[in-house]
């Protein structure tokens, strides 16, 4: 048994005569009788009456149908997705993102792109910078953008933006009538830092040592928008990149600019020794339109 004789099979119960499941099928009528009789002697069972002209299935041959068009229905289920292979690589995306910019970029450029590829499966997860690039490099995930602190290792990267530092603080709070935040004005505030490992928060230490200045650590994360919750809280102030806190800007927490300049640096991770799919690279497209928002 063959796909071939399957195909005549179905052909015929579907057109109900030789000659039309040949013109179906593009082949001769002798094609067609000869493949049914090879089936049928395969089968053990007839599978059709002949009468006048007409092939009219037997009840074996209905039972056997059923199970036939299952199988066609898996066929053309893999031919959608030869397709979708042929045209655009995949059919689902696997983004990973560093919190920071879950809440603000990532939103936009899902958006954008799911309008270009409705049919296209998204799995995004907001992971550490470090995670995100181990399941980059693992290939478990198609693209991901993570801060520079991480080692790049088996991944390939490239730059994708960079942030500048501002000082998130509670509204009312004694720091808001200045309109840049220097490291002297931190001395001794209860702080919310990030995570020792952190490139900003490495920055931001010498700073403050260079000026001998000690803020009041109270809590470490390394999110940029736990940050922005335990601010608005009231557990003091912290550095954040301004896109994360934009949610929360009018709801209680202000923003100040930080001098000196510090900058959260992004890379943008893609799996090594891979070309990008057509669908990464659509959306690679969105998150560059969107990256200096």
């Amino acid at each position: 048994m063959n796909l071939r004789q399957i195909e005549v099979f179905h052909a015929v119960v579907t057109t109900g005569t030789a000659s039309r499941a040949a013109e179906l099928l593009r082949i001769s009528q002798p094609a067609v009788s000869k493949a049914v009789m090879e089936l049928e002697r395969q089968v053990g069972f007839e599978l059709f009456d002949r009468r006048s002209g007409r092939m009219l299935p037997t009840v074996e041959a209905r039972l056997f149908f059923r199970e036939v068009e299952g199988a066609f229905s898996g066929l053309t289920h893999l031919k959608a997705a030869a397709a979708r292979i042929r045209d655009f690589g995949s059919g689902e995306i696997r983004i990973a993102s560093l919190s920071a910019l879950s809440t603000n970029i990532m939103p936009k450029a899902l958006r954008n792109f799911q309008k270009r590829h409705p049919d296209v499966a998204i799995t995004f997860q907001a992971r550490m910078s470090s995670m995100v690039k181990d399941l980059v490099a693992s290939g478990q995930f198609d693209v991901g953008i993570a801060a520079d602190e991480i080692d790049l290792a088996g991944v390939e990267s490239a730059p994708f933006a960079d942030y500048r530092v501002a000082i998130a603080m509670p509204v009312g709070h004694p720091l808001e009538e200045k309109s840049v935040i220097r490291p002297e004005d931190l001395h001794g505030q209860d702080f919310v830092a990030l995570a020792p490992e952190d490139t900003t928060r490495r920055q931001a230490d010498q700073i403050f040592s260079e000026h001998g200045v000690l803020p009041k650590i109270v809590l470490e994360t390394p999110y940029s928008t736990t940050i922005c919750a335990m601010v608005d809280a009231g557990l003091g102030c912290g550095m954040v990149n301004p896109l994360t806190a934009e949610p929360y800007l009018g709801r209680g927490l202000t923003l100040r600019p930080f001098e000196p300049a510090i900058h959260f640096r992004t890379l943008l991770l893609l799996p090594p020794d891979s070309k990008p799919s057509r669908v990464v690279s659509d959306f690679i497209e969105e998150l560059m339109k969107l990256r200096n928002l």
